[in-house]
């Protein structure tokens, strides 16, 4: 039986050494893992709560000045068909302002965050009512148009608002 010898600079197949790891670099590396996983316990829920709330408050300052923001046209028809059309044109967009720049200041002070987020849950109520009561402005038969975009990116807002909640809320922790 003959044997073909290996080419020069080729290895044969077959296990290799795994490398040394220096002793200690796999503790440090467990205890940095675990030394940031304690700041995102503890930072990253309150920086979700504060960003979520910062969107809210300028989105919502933005309906305070008239033909500054997008949605407004939107804001007045969906007041309109909840009102049974006791509310809309400016009042509508003064209104949403209210709610929504509350609801983020309340959620950026922290002080207020059961409350902020009690407001938020009002102001989703009328965020999504548009897919209900006018889904030919929101989608055309290629897809969501720009307007049903801005309406549909809301359901990250309502995840995050869900995880602040779920720090925010009193009550017994279940398992």
């Amino acid at each position: 039986m003959s044997t073909i010898p290996a080419a020069p600079g080729i290895q044969p197949i077959g296990p290799r050494p795994v490398p040394a790891i220096p002793f200690g670099v796999l503790d440090r590396f467990r205890t940095g893992e675990a030394a940031l996983k304690a700041l995102l316990e503890k930072w990253s829920i309150p920086a979700l709560r504060v960003a979520l709330g910062l969107v809210f408050a300028v989105f919502g300052v933005l309906k305070f000045f008239p033909g500054v923001s997008p949605v407004e046209s939107l804001v007045e028809a969906t007041w309109g068909v909840l009102t049974f059309g006791l509310v809309g044109g400016q009042l509508a967009l003064v209104l949403t302002a209210v709610i929504e720049t509350t609801a983020g200041l309340l959620l950026v002070s922290g002080v207020g965050a059961r409350l902020g987020l009690v407001v938020l849950a009002i102001a989703f109520v009328g965020i999504f009512s548009p897919l209900l009561f006018f889904p030919g402005e929101l989608f055309e038969a290629t897809g969501p148009t720009l307007l049903g975009q801005y309406v549909l990116k809301n359901v990250v807002l309502v995840a995050a608002a869900l995880v602040v909640a779920s720090r925010a809320l009193r009550g017994p922790a279940r398992s």
